[in-house]
């Protein structure tokens, strides 16, 4: 059975960052992350996600990001799919965390 995705604030995933607690998936294209993306986010693309290979970090959480909070709902239901407990995502997406008034890199 899979866990239920659940939903970060734009605050809660800043905060988290700058704890250094998870590890920031964008799921989005290259050449979208290449235009505006979250600072410490990495870049693993839904289009050609492999959930067996998905980033990660000892100790850190993963938690998935896009432009608007759908792209990593699907990458997180991917992963649990395929067996991997990937369930936290930045709701809202990019455009949340912009609309939160938080910095973004360029």
């Amino acid at each position: 059975m899979s866990t239920p995705i659940e939903n970060l604030t734009p605050e809660q995933v800043n905060a988290a960052l700058d704890a250094g607690e998870i590890l920031l998936v964008d799921v989005r294209e290259p050449h979208e992350f290449a235009a505006e993306r979250i600072a410490g986010a990495v870049n693993y693309p839904l289009s050609t996600l492999d959930p067996a290979n998905l980033p990660s970090e000892a100790g850190k959480t993963v938690v998935l990001s896009c432009a608007g909070g759908v792209r990593s709902v699907t990458a997180a239901n991917a992963c649990q799919a395929a067996g991997i407990d990937i369930h936290h995502h930045l709701a809202g997406g990019l455009r949340a965390w912009v609309m939160a008034g938080l910095p973004t890199e360029r």
